[in-house]
């Protein structure tokens, strides 16, 4: 099977420099030197879709702009990339949002994808007059995602569960495609609704040995309800020509964060009630220090940064290395990022594709029938000697 990757488009802003935000940091704190304007967006979302990602996750919450919003207006500015858009089932009607999601597969020609974000902070879940605790809001999840697949369907839905209820419910024109439904979280509650109801589940970026066990728990559950599901992984990467170059970029962004900002920032990610938060922060500790917590994966990221906190880093070999070894593991999608968000695209788009292209791994969506590694649009393959070789 062939890889699929996908991008990121910092709602939030951009910069050299970890921009943060999320799973406890302020609304407010996230920025950057670089606007998240429609514009600038653009040129994220042309550059994703020229060196060949399927895909460009877009986050939720108050510290970004509307997801929903936001991506159907670079629907226009593109042709093929796919919006893996993350919103919350407590924020919207499970009627509405099937209907939204049948619009929007319309008017760009089947270009959605859907991160299902069910919400680990109840202080901003509260901000949006969601009162809901977590375990509630994961069952609630459950009853959206049943209501909306069976809408997706075709059929007319009576349903009354413990939190939400429709009667009659239908839509005039289905999705074609259907969405796929993205899902993560690492709590009890979560796996439940994730074997139950997604096509990708997804973690964020553990070690190896963590994500197997990952995988295992979710497989498992999904086996009980007689399905299966696709695994993908969430990573920021730092990719050079060799791996000094890509040390060296972590030592840079490094020595931008101020003692206070860690600080700050761990404090509120303390009291996240995510399970997965939980497991970023016990990656770091907080501290500067071991930072490389399994080969090429460094979790400074994570020290000023909510939610995915770690960073595949190396030369390019190393990194296709690394996301061969996930591979094994059972991750067939990956979806990255990196600061700057046009800059680090073209670093692991013209540095890493090409490798994992040439070893049969990943193949550009608009190659030609051939499939030769050449024929990337545009993407050239600089090295032959295959992952593995000496470096």
């Amino acid at each position: 099977m062939s890889l699929t990757f996908h991008w990121f488009l910092p709602t939030y802003g951009d910069s050299r420099d970890v921009v943060g935000g999320g799973h406890g940091v302020p609304v407010g704190a996230a920025g950057g030197r670089r606007p998240a304007t429609l514009g600038y967006l653009t040129q994220i979302a042309r550059a994703a879709e020229q060196l060949g990602f399927t895909g460009a996750l877009t986050p939720t919450g108050a510290w970004c702009e509307d997801a929903w919003l936001t991506t159907a207006m670079l629907a226009r500015e593109t042709e093929r990339l796919k919006f893996l858009v993350a919103f919350r089932p407590g924020f919207v009607v499970p009627t509405l949002a099937a209907q939204m999601a049948a619009t929007y597969q319309r008017h760009t020609g089947g270009r959605l994808l859907l991160n299902v974000v069910t919400g680990g902070e109840s202080h901003e879940q509260r901000a949006y007059g969601d009162f809901l605790d977590k375990d509630a809001r994961y069952a609630r999840t459950g009853e959206f995602l049943h209501i909306v697949r069976e809408l997706w369907q075709g059929r007319s839905v009576d349903f009354g569960g413990e939190h939400l209820r429709v009667e009659d419910a239908g839509l005039t024109r289905v999705p074609d495609p259907v969405p796929e439904v993205y899902f993560g979280g690492s709590s009890s509650a979560a796996g439940e609704v994730a074997a139950r109801h997604s096509d990708v589940y997804l973690t964020w970026g553990e070690p190896p040995a963590q994500v197997a066990e990952k995988i295992a728990w979710i497989r498992r559950l999904a086996e009980a309800q007689g399905r299966t599901v696709r695994f993908g992984i969430r990573l920021h990467v730092i990719a050079r020509d060799t791996a000094d170059a890509a040390w060296a970029e972590t030592r840079r962004l490094l020595a931008g964060f101020s003692p206070e900002a860690v600080r700050t920032v761990q404090a509120g990610l303390a009291r996240s009630e995510s399970e997965g938060q939980r497991r970023m922060l016990a990656l770091h500790g907080g501290s500067d220090d071991g930072l490389e917590i399994s080969p090429n994966l460094w979790a400074g990221i994570g020290l000023v940064r909510g939610g995915a906190g770690t960073a595949l880093v190396g030369s390019h070999t190393e990194v296709a290395e690394r996301i061969t070894e996930y591979h094994r593991l059972g991750i067939d999608e990956f979806i990255l990022s990196g600061h700057p968000h046009v800059e680090e695209a073209y670093w692991f788009g013209e540095g890493v594709l090409p490798l994992l292209a040439a070893e049969g791994l990943w193949r550009h969506p608009e190659a030609g029938a051939a499939g030769t590694t050449d024929d990337l649009g545009g993407v050239q393959v600089p090295f032959a000697g295959g992952i593995g070789a000496a470096r």
